[in-house]
């Protein structure tokens, strides 16, 4: 059991949407609530630090992966977005019989893809961020800024609601060389699909490393910068198309 807020919504199979950093599940899942109309139930998870779930002092993506692990049951489709895309990875990779499908949107994979100079510059960048002492609004609108998403085009709700939720991404524990569990996802026979948002050369260069190296499909829905989710429709599609692959095999 976990006590994180999960919010359900429809019936039929379990599928687990793990929000990114500086937002909650429901702020980041609204355009996918059709998809409980489609035989699927969706379980829209506040991390630990955000919305409604328990407070911590950072975020903490092997955590992330006990609470997604513990909710799983007997079987789920687990669907991450940026930060939340490790803590999938590392539940899918321990519950690999559960797994049903696993679906990354832009995960911060920040160790992957560093053959590449734009991801290396874009890791570069991020790592520098860590170490500038800015104020909390300051350092939300320079990290949209490094990840390819601009303050100006997001709604200013949705930033003012980002900002005291800062420290809980400042404090944070980024992923280091050997904390993804790369080689056991490999190996797993759960389809996986890597999704990347067409607006940072960097991210497509770590998402096609991670697609490669896992076995995943691999796709590219634009419009929305690092903000995959926001598209709405064109996500929904390639999730019930995964979706149903798993059903059909």
């Amino acid at each position: 059991m976990t006590d994180l807020f999960v919010g359900a919504v429809g019936s039929g199979e379990p599928v687990i949407l793990v929000h990114g950093s500086l937002a909650t599940g429901a702020e980041e899942w609204e355009a996918h609530q059709p998809l409980a109309h489609e035989g699927f139930q969706l379980l829209v998870v506040d991390r630990r630090g955000y919305g409604r779930s328990p407070a911590a002092q950072g975020e903490d993506f092997l955590r992330d992966a006990e609470d997604i692990a513990a909710l799983m049951g007997d079987g789920a489709h687990l669907v991450g977005h940026s930060y939340g895309g490790l803590g999938v990875m590392v539940a899918a990779a321990r519950r690999p019989d559960a797994t049903r499908s696993l679906a990354l949107l832009e995960p911060a994979a920040i160790t992957l893809g560093q053959d590449q100079p734009a991801a290396r510059d874009l890791v570069a960048g991020l790592l520098e961020l860590w170490k500038l002492d800015l104020d909390d609004r300051a350092w939300m609108e320079r990290f949209l800024a490094e990840v390819g998403s601009d303050p100006e085009e997001l709604p200013p709700e949705l930033l003012d609601a980002a900002v005291p939720l800062v420290p809980v991404m400042r404090d944070g524990r980024l992923p280091a060389g050997g904390d993804l569990p790369i080689a056991e996802l490999a190996s797993a026979a759960f389809p996986k699909l890597v999704v990347s948002g067409g607006h940072h050369p960097g991210f497509e260069a770590i998402c096609d490393d991670l697609a490669e190296r896992i076995g995943a499909a691999r796709s590219v829905i634009d419009g929305a910068g690092h903000e995959i989710q926001f598209t709405g429709q064109p996500v929904n599609d390639a999730l019930l198309s995964l979706w149903r692959t798993t059903a059909a095999s």
